[in-house]
């Protein structure tokens, strides 16, 4: 019952890891917000919600709309508990065929709206001495691969990001948590990979949407600060960190799938 009344927003929410995890969450007695940027989607993940929630269109990427946003949700309910920063995107292309604006959008959506809503509730967390924010990162943020280089740079920002966001708040009553998938069974690819050969290539590996929902609800539940998903990635992220260079030579035709 840890999590029973708490108020937690979830962006992103609208389909995929965000919509299912945000079913998980009503299912342990939280109050829901899911936010995103398809009315249609969110009505339908609604549908399938059995506990109280609210659903709202949000898009990360407007200052604005993100302030006013959170503005309404602190009038109408006095704080957010938990704020799961999952919204983002990725396109896997060759540096060179990867034009500038997509390496701006990924960045603005993928990093810069993390920023922008974690400044949005923390000052009320701070003044309440509790709270959790929980950042979607990847396994692309501490292990590159090629066709990446514009996604794993963001999710490097937002690994950066949550490290030294969580040094700055020990001692305040707020975790700061990071989660690390690796490839999970969800329509990101239908963006990523469109052409579905990455897919296929590492379907052996490919987590299903359901384990990963239940580990970030376990993560929340215990307050954990970080998790890196599937068991092997984080061995093999482990190693990566030790031997970095070593590890590059080794993994570089395993990495490369895309």
């Amino acid at each position: 019952m840890v999590l029973d009344q708490k108020v937690i927003v979830v962006t992103g929410a609208s389909s995929g890891i965000g919509a299912l995890t945000a079913e998980m969450l009503s299912e342990q007695g939280a109050y829901v917000v899911l936010a995103g940027r398809s009315e249609q989607r969110l009505n339908e993940v609604g549908g399938r919600l059995k506990g109280a929630h609210e659903l709202a269109l949000l898009d990360v990427r407007e200052p604005e709309q993100v302030k006013g946003f959170f503005h309404r949700i602190l009038e109408t309910h006095g704080k957010v508990d938990v704020l799961l920063n999952n919204a983002g995107y990725g396109i896997f292309e060759s540096f060179l065929n990867t034009r500038e604006e997509q390496f701006e959008d990924m960045m603005d959506v993928n990093y810069m709206g993390i920023v922008r809503c974690t400044q949005a509730v923390l000052p009320g967390m701070l003044e309440r001495g509790s709270g959790q924010i929980v950042n979607i990162a990847s396994m692309a943020g501490k292990i590159g691969s090629a066709k990446s280089t514009a996604y794993s740079a963001s999710k490097h920002a937002v690994l950066g990001l949550t490290n030294s966001l969580r040094q700055e708040l020990r001692g305040t009553g707020i975790t700061v948590s990071a989660v690390n998938p690796g490839p999970i069974d969800t329509p990101f690819f239908n963006l990523a990979d469109p052409s579905g050969g990455y897919v296929k290539n590492v379907s052996w590996f490919m987590m299903k949407p359901e384990y990963v929902a239940r580990r970030i609800v376990k993560l929340i539940d215990k307050r954990k600060e970080e998790i890196d998903l599937p068991r092997l990635a984080a061995a093999g992220i482990r190693l990566y960190q030790l031997f970095p260079r070593l590890a590059d030579r080794i993994s570089h035709r395993w990495m490369n799938q895309k």
